[in-house]
């Protein structure tokens, strides 16, 4: 199931002014501009393989998606991209892509063990034998939901031209999953999305990949390509087939 935040029109234009390009997004634009070839899993509104394609890319170039809403953005955008509607259980390749990249924490969608095997799985099959795998997930011992609390409150420029203030509240973690509320309040806007997170640890995310075939080839704390840390905010990882 597509959260709100993703899958209400009135949220998805919202989506760009929330999450700014940013170092995340300039670590992969670089993998993406070095391949032939790239599925972007969970692309949203299609700014990453937007800008490859307005900046030269010549290669295929695919993004993936479950929300219709964000996909509609997509091919606004850019509609030299092929832009697909579904998920890693919808759809089948065969070793087409030289790069698969997940960005925005898509990652920390996959809630359980299978879930997570199924989409690893289809990663390894959709990859070609040199390709690589590019994917973030947010490092639990740094606890970051701590900081998502209803008085840090953003405030971004809607599409109609007013302000839309936008907070998170988090509830008791439960295991390794972390389930938010993210409240939207503007001119004509009241929104609730309720979603939910799971925080892997180092250890079992390079067992679950190699369960699927894929081995860790490099993998960092920041964005700068600092190493992994108790205090680290990502668990940056590049994979490749094993």
């Amino acid at each position: 199931m597509v959260d709100r935040s993703f899958g209400d029109p009135s949220l998805a234009a919202l989506y760009d002014s929330l999450h700014p390009w940013g170092p995340g997004d300039d670590f992969c634009h670089g993998y993406v501009m070095g391949a032939e070839s790239v599925l972007d899993v969970g692309c949203g509104t299609g700014r990453l393989l937007g800008r490859a394609r307005a900046e030269g890319h010549r290669g295929r170039l695919t993004g993936l998606d479950p929300a219709a809403a964000m996909l509609v953005r997509a091919r606004r955008r850019e509609p030299r991209v092929e832009w697909v509607l579904g998920d890693l259980r919808s759809q089948l390749w065969d070793g087409e892509f030289d790069l698969v990249v997940m960005t925005g924490h898509v990652f920390q969608l996959l809630l359980g063990d299978e879930e997570v095997r199924d989409a690893l799985k289809a990663v390894r099959g959709a990859l070609g034998y040199r390709g690589r795998f590019v994917f973030e997930t947010r490092n639990p011992t740094a606890r970051e939901w701590e900081t998502w609390t209803p008085d840090r409150v953003r405030e971004v420029t809607g599409p109609d031209g007013g302000t839309v203030r936008v907070w998170r509240e988090t509830e008791e973690p439960a295991g390794d999953r972390v389930t938010f509320t993210e409240t939207f309040v503007g001119r004509r806007l009241h929104e609730v999305s309720r979603s939910t997170l799971r925080f892997v640890d180092p250890g079992t995310l390079s067992g679950l990949l190699a369960e699927a075939g894929l081995g860790v080839v490099e993998r960092y704390g920041d964005w700068r390509r600092g190493p992994c840390t108790p205090t680290g905010p990502e668990i940056i990882t590049v994979a490749a087939p094993v």
